[in-house]
């Protein structure tokens, strides 16, 4: 059995240097997996993205390879869909969804206008459009939910974390009380993570954790 390769999606205005993203590279390399881990710069456009996303996956998969997707935040919605869509193709595809946005054309009507990437520094317009792109991505509850692993705090300051725990009822869940969006101590979660990609759920206790400060 080959070790699983991971891709980590990143999300809204963030890039492959988020420090979950390092997080899990370093841990990767660390057990002699560097080649192993994948996280695509992805575009403000979210159609743009997904095709990203699905390219990535399919030259993974001609190569033997079956990828878990690690979706964060925006990136966890994107995750959902793309799961959604290998199950109506019949094809093996799994995520764990860190503190997913469920409604994200919701929550981005407030940041219609000018944004600015947090780590590339790239200026662009959210539009309209963007929203009707992302609402274009819904999909209803998983089909599969065994195809998931969700990891959600309870303190996250920028999404309402029970829209997840209630979209993925029927998913395994971790939900940690405390902590913050960008999840605290993920690296503790990392275990987990790599035995879910090999078919395992093991899951530490979720210690309560401080309440993030913003």
């Amino acid at each position: 059995m080959t070790d699983p390769v991971y891709i980590y999606v990143h999300g809204f205005n963030s890039s492959p240097s988020s420090w979950k993203a390092q997080l899990l590279e370093r841990a990767l390399q660390a057990q002699g997996l560097a080649g192993h881990f994948h996280c695509p710069e992805l575009s403000h456009w979210p159609a743009r993205a997904i095709e990203q996303l699905q390219q990535l996956i399919e030259q993974l998969k001609a190569q033997g390879q079956n990828p878990l997707l690690i979706g964060s935040s925006l990136g966890g919605y994107y995750s959902h869909y793309l799961v959604e869509q290998a199950v109506c193709r019949g094809e093996a595809l799994k995520a764990v969804l860190v503190n997913p946005a469920v409604y994200p054309y919701r929550l981005l009507e407030d940041w219609l206008g000018e944004n600015q990437n947090l780590y590339t520094a790239e200026r662009y317009q959210l539009t309209h459009r963007h929203l009707q792109q992302l609402l274009a991505l819904d999909c209803a509850k998983p089909a599969d939910p065994g195809r998931y692993l969700l990891l959600v705090q309870t303190g996250d300051e920028t999404l309402d974390y029970r829209e997840a725990v209630d979209k993925f009822s029927q998913v395994t869940q971790f939900v940690q009380p405390g902590g913050s969006h960008g999840f605290d101590r993920f690296e503790h979660l990392i275990p987990a993570i790599q035995a879910f990609a090999q078919g395992r759920i093991e899951l530490p206790e979720p210690a309560e954790l401080p309440a993030s400060a913003n």
